[in-house]
């Protein structure tokens, strides 16, 4: 059975594209435009009920959760080296990062664009969208002096957290964050835009 992987444009998802087209899978990619709520039609609840992406249909069933994508694939494809699936301590290192991505990182930047999910007052709406420029700068600090420790996350060696820190880097500018501020993330993300798998998903992200 052929994997068949959903995402929408400007989401989390595009980490775990990115990471599909470098291992080099047969998969099906199917697009849903949110702006039409696809996410929340009939078809696409049946498959995650949830009603977000990504969602990666296997032939054991359905993943969802960009973390539990991620590793899934690195432990899935090991010859792709994408996960240092041998040293538990460096493992979990990497799945520190990849779970405060999700966590936090990701909950900052959506308090911008999607602050109705936590309230449905106009005004605390823009309060928290006001939030989101100095809160995504001080995670992004954090990044730069402490989480990012080579030319990649992890080093020296290229892992499935380095394109979810390129996906998160890539919402700074819409946050109202110049990420020339952040010279080595800035240079990350230059070199991730360098990787081929990058530059053939992106047009399809909108990008």
């Amino acid at each position: 059975m052929k994997p068949r992987f959903y995402y929408a444009p400007k989401t989390c998802a595009l980490a775990t594209h990115i990471v599909l087209e470098h291992i080099g899978i047969d998969y099906e990619g199917i697009k849903l435009d949110f702006r039409e709520n696809q996410q929340r039609t009939k078809e696409y609840l049946a498959v995650n009920p949830k009603g977000r992406v990504p969602a990666l249909v296997t032939d054991r069933g359905v993943i969802t959760e960009t973390p539990a994508l991620l590793l899934y694939l690195a432990q899935t494809y090991p010859q792709a080296e994408l996960a240092p699936l041998s040293d538990p301590f460096a493992l979990a290192e990497m799945q520190a990062a990849n779970s405060w991505f999700c966590s936090t990182v990701h909950v900052v930047h959506a308090h911008g664009p999607r602050g109705s999910r936590w309230s449905d007052d106009a005004a605390a709406q823009q309060s928290m969208k006001a939030k989101v420029p100095q809160n995504m700068s001080e995670c992004f600090a954090w990044v730069e002096s402490e989480l990012l420790r080579g030319p990649w996350v992890m080093g020296a060696n290229f892992t499935v957290a380095d394109p979810y820190l390129f996906t998160m880097s890539s919402w700074l500018t819409s946050d109202g964050v110049d990420i020339a501020k952040f010279p080595r993330v800035a240079e990350h993300y230059k070199r991730m835009l360098e990787m081929p798998a990058v530059r053939k998903v992106m047009p399809l992200h909108g990008m």
